[in-house]
């Protein structure tokens, strides 16, 4: 239960007009994967501004150091962590603006607004004094946006103990709260000839066609996606294959010497990391095989699959505290994304709870987010810190291998 006096004293804190500037703040300065630099400084700022201490641990990325800061009660209880990356997509930069009741600019939905939400939640419980026990951590983060990043930092920060006992993210999902999510990996596949580019008329009969080979192979992989499709998860969703790009040849009647294909693979089992791999790659030396063509595989894990218990106390928590601002509970189900949450899951063995705006835009050059969605955010993620921080910290098992 939250305290209603604890509740509206923390409520009362959060300052819709300061969570704007620094949503505009973050949003102002560009910050491409592998480039957060300027924007985690101008965030150690703010926070600093506030009167919180900043931590900046290199997180295996000195380029870059990541940003940290602690809300500390003083009495014993659970950590409950904010989590969130300040990396973009590399897209044309978006400047930032308010227009009505809406925020736009590059990052906004993903996920800057988010994290300005979620120091919002900090800065209302440390001016409130309302944090009853136990604490509050915010991190955040360069290099998760793939493929440019590859999740360095936060794995870093997981492994150097920068972990609190649950974790939020607010990522652009307000509903539903997911409590399982699929692996994902993005994958590049060069299919390659011995030669030169020739006309086709000149082409030798018994060289492998490489577009033949990549559309064939295409073909394969969507077929298997289909059939993987029909043992979907109802709590995780659908495993898949999927391709968004294939590029081959320099003109339309030249036989080139190799075909690109480019997609990503997502699976429902968590653990499967080594087995789904395993899996694509035989297939791949088969179709090598057959077609005498050269197949490469360039293979990247962006996280494993997860489930978290539907009465976990977090989840109990969050959805308290989502009652309380809307005054309804949270649909449970699957996270249509990846995001740092799998790692969470799956390497420091504690829930990963993705919840945030009700955003749009994201990976686009036109992202939106109402401003009313990051007040709620922040009042959630307050109120879910009142409810969980107060209880002793939970012992844990991983929640899923890899």
């Amino acid at each position: 239960m939250i305290s209603k006096e604890l509740a509206d004293s923390v409520l009362s804190a959060i300052n819709t007009e300061r969570l704007v500037e620094t949503a505009l703040a973050l949003v102002e300065v560009p910050s491409p994967t592998r480039s957060a630099h300027d924007v985690a400084n101008r965030l150690a700022e703010i926070i600093e501004s506030a009167g919180l201490t900043v931590e900046r641990p290199a997180a295996d990325w000195p380029e870059a150091p990541a940003v940290v800061t602690r809300l500390k009660s003083g009495r014993p209880g659970r950590t409950l962590q904010f989590n969130g990356h300040l990396d973009t997509v590399h897209l044309p930069f978006v400047p930032p603006r308010r227009e009505g009741g809406n925020l736009y600019g590059s990052g906004i939905s993903d996920m800057k607004g988010g994290v300005a939400a979620a120091l919002e939640a900090v800065r209302a419980l440390s001016d409130s004094g309302a944090l009853p026990a136990g604490g509050v951590l915010l991190t955040a983060h360069d290099h998760h946006e793939g493929p440019w990043g590859d999740k360095r930092q936060v794995k870093a920060l997981i492994r150097d103990g920068y972990v609190g006992d649950a974790v939020l993210l607010p990522e652009y999902c307000a509903s539903p709260l997911p409590i399982a999510g699929r692996g994902m990996a993005i994958f590049e596949i060069r299919i390659r000839r011995d030669g030169e580019p020739v006309h086709e008329v000149l082409r030798q009969m018994d060289q492998p066609l490489v577009v033949r080979v990549g559309t064939e192979l295409v073909a394969r992989l969507f077929a298997l996606s289909d059939e993987l499709g029909r043992n979907s998860d109802s709590d995780a969703g659908r495993e898949s294959f999927f391709v968004g790009q294939i590029e081959s040849g320099e003109i339309y009647n030249q036989s080139p010497v190799e075909c690109l294909i480019r997609g990503t693979r997502r699976w429902t089992t968590p653990g499967d990391v080594e087995l789904v791999e395993m899996q694509f790659r035989e297939l791949l030396a088969e179709r090598a095989r057959r077609s005498g063509a050269r197949i490469e595989l360039s293979y990247s894990v962006q996280g494993d699959a997860f489930r978290i218990a539907p009465d976990d106390p977090a989840v109990e928590a969050l959805q308290a505290a989502h009652q309380a601002v809307t005054g309804e509970r949270l649909a449970l189900g699957p996270k249509p994304f990846l995001d740092d949450g799998n790692w969470f899951c799956s390497l420091a063995g504690v829930p990963g709870l993705t919840h945030g705006p009700n955003a749009a835009g994201a990976h686009t050059v036109n992202e939106c987010c109402p401003l009313s969605e990051l007040v709620r955010v922040a009042r959630v993620y307050a109120l879910t810190a009142l409810a969980y921080c107060p209880s002793e910290a939970v012992s844990r098992e991983p929640l899923s291998s890899t």
